[in-house]
């Protein structure tokens, strides 16, 4: 399979979650995962942790990447791996969190099943990269 086939078969969802209103990064990672090739599912602002599970079940993504720049990560990132567990997707699928989290924090989420955390200023290079690396193929 070449890599544009295999970038092809990547199917993403950038999801934002909670009240946070900032949604100029998870646009700009949306565009370039699509440049890159791959498929990509926006969800818009203010999603709850159910909503974000039930629409990555749905459009069966092997990737979630969570953006979130409100300091709750803690909070709704646990709330999304759960949902996902309860759908037998968490194992399929590669999660990602983009935004501002602490360092102190990056090691919990990572523990809880976070594949990786992008912060602000990541090349867009290297994540675009570490997905084709790291995604589940179906």
């Amino acid at each position: 399979m070449s890599a544009e086939q295999e970038s092809e078969s990547i199917r993403c969802l950038v999801a934002k979650v909670g009240l946070d209103g900032h949604d100029r990064g998870a646009h700009v990672i949306a565009r370039a995962f699509r440049d890159a090739g791959f498929e990509v599912i926006y969800s818009g602002l203010h999603n709850a942790p159910d909503e974000i599970v039930q629409a990555a079940v749905q459009e069966d993504v092997n990737v979630l990447g969570i953006s979130i720049l409100s300091g709750a990560h803690n909070t709704l990132v646990p709330k999304i791996i759960d949902g996902l567990k309860e759908y037998d997707a968490f194992e399929d699928t590669l999660i990602l969190v983009g935004g501002v989290v602490p360092d102190e924090d990056e090691a919990e989420l990572k523990e809880m099943g976070v594949a990786e955390v992008f912060g602000p200023g990541t090349p867009l290079e290297e994540t675009i990269e570490f997905v084709r690396e790291n995604a589940p193929q179906r």
